[in-house]
C-alpha cells in the first residue's frame, strides 16, 4: 500500500506545504499572476525582530538585505525572516511557508528542483533568482547545524 498526497502527475519536493505552493504557481501560465502571488505571500512573512538582524543571519549573495533564522522546537524548525525588498520578502515567505515545521533532515532533503517548477524564473531577474537559491541554501545550512546539534549562529560563544 502506497500513500499519495499528490496526484500522480505531480512530483513531491519533500514538503506538502511546498508542493502546494509549487502546484499553485504551476497552475498559471501568466507570469504576472505568479508575481502577484509572491507579493501576496510577502504579507504572511513571520517577522524576524530587529535585534536579530545579525551579520551571522544575513543571507550572502542577495542584493537586498535578507535575514533568516531557524529555531528548533520539539524536533521541528520554525523560521522567521526579514527582507527590505518586497519581492524578496515574498520569495523568503514562500520558502518559510514551504519549509516551516519540518525536521532538520526534512529540510536537508528538499529537492531544489522545485525552484524551476514554480516558473518564477521567467519573472525574476537573474540576481533575484540567485538570491532565492541563496536563501534556500542558507536555510539548508542552518538545518544542517541544527541536525548535527551544533550551535545556531545566535548561540555562538
Amino acid at each position: 500500500m502506497t500513500e499519495q498526497t499528490l496526484p500522480p502527475q505531480n512530483k513531491s519536493f519533500g514538503s506538502h506545504s511546498l508542493d502546494k505552493i509549487v502546484s499553485r504557481l504551476k497552475g498559471t501560465t501568466d507570469p504576472k499572476r505568479r508575481y502577484e502571488y509572491v507579493l501576496w505571500l510577502s504579507k504572511k512573512l513571520p517577522t524576524l525582530p530587529k535585534e536579530k538582524h545579525l551579520k551571522e543571519l544575513k543571507v550572502k549573495g542577495c542584493i537586498s538585505e535578507v535575514y533568516i533564522l531557524g529555531e528548533l522546537s520539539n524536533g521541528k524548525i520554525h523560521w522567521s525572516g526579514y527582507s527590505d525588498a518586497l519581492i524578496t520578502k515574498g520569495l523568503l515567505s514562500l520558502l518559510i511557508e514551504g519549509l516551516n515545521n519540518l525536521s532538520p533532515q526534512e529540510v536537508l532533503n528538499i529537492d531544489e528542483g522545485f525552484i524551476k517548477e514554480t516558473g518564477l524564473q521567467t519573472s525574476l531577474t537573474p540576481s533575484r533568482a540567485n538570491g532565492f537559491l541563496n536563501i534556500l541554501l542558507n536555510m539548508k545550512s542552518q538545518a544542517h547545524h541544527l541536525w548535527e546539534g551544533t550551535s545556531s549562529p545566535l548561540n555562538k560563544s
